[in-house]
């Protein structure tokens, strides 16, 4: 499944001589998390320093542009549009000055009244240069009538709605804040003798941090020069942790909402081989997101696994018009299978979910052309039936398969031999909580906010 992405990264780091180059390292272990746009915002305590364009981090940055951005503090980010477009403006960190100086923001997640009140500022005469719900934040601490930066953002985030995992930087101060469900992962560690926080905790392996702890949902954090970071209950937490951080977007080597993904998938698969059992020849994950499920599959299930489809990962997005022969085409480029081990075997195909449908058709052909005698899918979700209003590029109702067909009309559509998802309660358990911890809005359609 490659349909869904979600909004972003973030990173900050305060209190470090390599700021930049930290938040560069640490952007590069995010960057499955948003390939449109890269960004990175630095403070020396006397200036703010930015610098973003359209790409990835290696395509942004290079050893000058970094040796540019001065200081010991950085905030950075990358990027996936669900809102606002693609256009460089709306590229983070949003960059402005006001009356108490010069402030970035990096921001994941989305807001849910952002156009209610993006216009109540225009009605007021805010002039905004992009289409972002972050820059909704830089006109409210701006017009705020508090006097200091802290009760601003505090002052801030009370008039806005919805998932957001922030982080803010002054001359002189960092900010992260969470959202009161904690919709977004946001970690943080310690590093040399500052203090880091990212949405992942794979970017603190590569720079060399101590983990410490999650950012609790609503819980402000402020970071200063020789002190602790100090921390502000501005609501009291509600978790509702996006369930799909599990089942996709996190790096299998992260742990996100203090659990290890790459065992949670696992969990998912055995789970899966539980309840939806097939006879079947091998499992076979879609590489990279079934991988671990399709492990813990075929743990469960004794069938051997075999990693019989190749990924070639150096397959970046292609502008040829996108006819059908051109989409399937891509797919092949991206996807190899291994002939000689498939032919005439029946396969257990585990993949993390199915959007649209029509990937998972492909690859069925791709396999069938191959020569497998039956083509299983299993999914290690619940059916993708409605939209995600919180930070995941989600398609709209319509276009979600599970919303407008039956599983056997699915099944049929794919073309494949049989297919079976996650049940919500199987699911759950391989995430060790109940219903109550997280947001299932995408396979449930029960909204948080």
């Amino acid at each position: 499944m490659r349909s869904l992405n979600e909004k972003c990264a973030v990173i900050g780091i305060f209190d470090h001589t390599e700021a930049s180059k930290l938040a560069y390292f640490s952007l590069h272990a995010m960057q499955h998390r948003g390939q449109e746009a890269a960004g990175i915002s630095t403070s020396d305590g006397e200036k703010l320093y930015t610098i973003k364009d359209r790409g990835l981090v290696t395509q942004v940055f290079d050893t000058q542009k970094l040796n540019t951005l001065k200081g010991n503090m950085a905030i950075g980010h990358t990027r996936y549009s669900t809102a606002g477009d693609d256009s460089i403006l709306d590229a983070q960190p949003v960059f402005a000055r006001y009356d108490l100086g010069e402030m970035a923001i990096v921001h994941n997640g989305n807001l849910t009244n952002a156009k209610e009140v993006r216009d109540a500022l225009i009605k007021k005469g805010a002039i905004f240069q992009t289409f972002m719900d972050t820059e909704n934040l830089i006109h409210l601490i701006a017009k705020s009538d508090q006097l200091h930066l802290t009760d601003r953002i505090i002052d801030a985030v009370k008039k806005i709605e919805g998932a957001y995992s922030l982080v803010f930087l002054s001359r002189s101060k960092m900010f992260a804040m969470r959202d009161r469900f904690g919709f977004r992962p946001l970690s943080l560690g310690r590093v040399g003798d500052g203090y880091v926080v990212a949405s992942e905790t794979c970017a603190f392996d590569l720079i060399g941090a101590e983990f410490i702890r999650d950012v609790e949902p609503g819980e402000l954090l402020i970071f200063e020069k020789g002190k602790a970071p100090q921390s502000i209950k501005v609501y009291e937490p509600t978790p509702k942790h996006c369930i799909f951080e599990y089942v996709y977007f996190a790096r299998p080597d992260s742990n996100v909402y203090n659990q290890n993904v790459y065992s949670m998938r696992k969990a998912m698969g055995k789970e899966l081989a539980l309840a939806k059992p097939v006879e079947a020849d091998m499992v076979v994950p879609v590489p990279d997101g079934g991988v671990p499920a399709a492990i813990g599959y075929a743990q469960a299930s004794g069938i051997p696994y075999e990693m019989a489809i190749m990924r070639n990962h150096y397959i970046g997005r292609t502008f040829i018009e996108p006819t059908q022969e051109m989409r399937d085409l891509k797919v092949k480029m991206k996807l190899s299978p291994i002939n000689d081990l498939i032919r005439g075997k029946r396969l257990i195909v585990v993949d993390d979910s199915i959007v649209r449908g029509t990937t998972s058709r492909r690859i069925v052909r791709m396999l069938k052309e191959a020569g497998a005698s039956e083509v299983h899918m299993r999914i290690s979700s619940p059916p993708t039936t409605d939209p995600c209003f919180y930070g995941v590029d989600t398609p709209d109702k319509d276009k979600l398969i599970a919303s407008n067909m039956t599983n056997e009309e699915i099944c049929a559509f794919i073309e494949a031999d049989s297919l079976a998802y996650l049940s919500n309660d199987a699911l759950l358990r391989s995430v060790n909580a109940g219903d109550d911890k997280y947001c299932t809005a995408c396979f449930t359609g029960k909204y948080i906010v």
